[in-house]
């Protein structure tokens, strides 16, 4: 099997190379990743400069992989056109430090790099860690790749796009993976005004997202309630119902220019 592994925290990342060490189990992994962290970029791409991209080795001489000067998404896409040895059966992006919940899924570079693979047709899993300075990657990688195995043997025939979140809990003594829809509850608008040393003004958001109705499990709920949480995407945002009233709309032709 051949694996892309990116990420949005940087080719130097702990997560990225712990993720390496454990899916090389499953085949050959090509590394392309971004060369700084491009955290909360979203599905940015670069067109107004070039795309420079570099091969980075280990203190031992070996290749480490490529580092971009790009986002997550650019990674992908160059990724796959130029620098993997074959066309990636895989794509995995990640371990992420910090969760990607609820409606981060927008502003993800992480996911958006996995969205990435999946336009390209290509089983795409983006994979996150629930934030601590004292992150165990090591372990979070075994439990996600541990979980890839089972996607791909469980899946539809259709390449897929899932969004893999782990709470620290679930490191202690394992957890249930619930599949869960995100939550759509928009974060806080909170910000914190601030003054700089030189008396210039800024901000600092501190909005949270709100806790989702109980009646309804999400990925947020399922994760503060300590499980491992794994959510079906897909990149048609189209809605499909107001889209079938709307064929009923009588719109008419907008008035020539004059």
């Amino acid at each position: 099997m051949q694996i892309l592994l990116t990420n949005d925290d940087g080719i130097y990342a702990p997560g990225l190379a712990a993720l390496e060490r454990q899916l090389q189990k499953m085949g050959d992994v090509t590394v392309v990743a971004p060369l700084t962290e491009q955290s909360g970029v979203g599905h940015s791409i670069t067109f107004l400069t070039p795309l420079m991209a570099r091969k980075v080795f280990d203190d031992a001489g070996g290749q480490r992989g490529w580092a971009v000067e790009g986002s997550p998404a650019d990674c992908v896409k160059l990724a796959i056109s130029e620098l993997c040895p074959q066309r990636p059966d895989l794509v995995v992006s990640g371990i992420n430090s910090g969760l990607n919940a609820g409606i981060n899924v927008l502003y993800s570079g992480t996911v958006a790099a996995a969205i990435e693979g999946a336009f390209f047709g290509i089983n795409s899993v983006a994979v996150s860690l629930e934030f601590d300075e004292h992150a165990r990657y090591d372990q979070a990688a075994q439990q996600a790749v541990a979980i890839l195995q089972q996607i791909l043997t469980q899946q539809e025939p259709q390449p897929q796009l899932f969004n893999l979140n782990i709470p620290s809990v679930a490191l202690d003594n394992g957890a249930e993976v619930h599949v869960v829809p995100v939550a759509t509850e928009p974060w806080g608008e909170d910000f914190e005004k601030r003054r700089d040393p030189r008396g210039r003004t800024y901000y600092w958001a501190t909005g949270m997202q709100p806790d989702p109705p109980s009646h309804t499990e999400t990925d947020l709920s399922a994760i503060r309630a300590g499980h491992i949480t794994l959510t079906p995407l897909q990149v048609d945002m189209t809605h499909q119902d107001s889209l079938e009233k709307m064929q009923n709309w009588q719109l008419g032709s907008t008035p020539a220019g004059t």
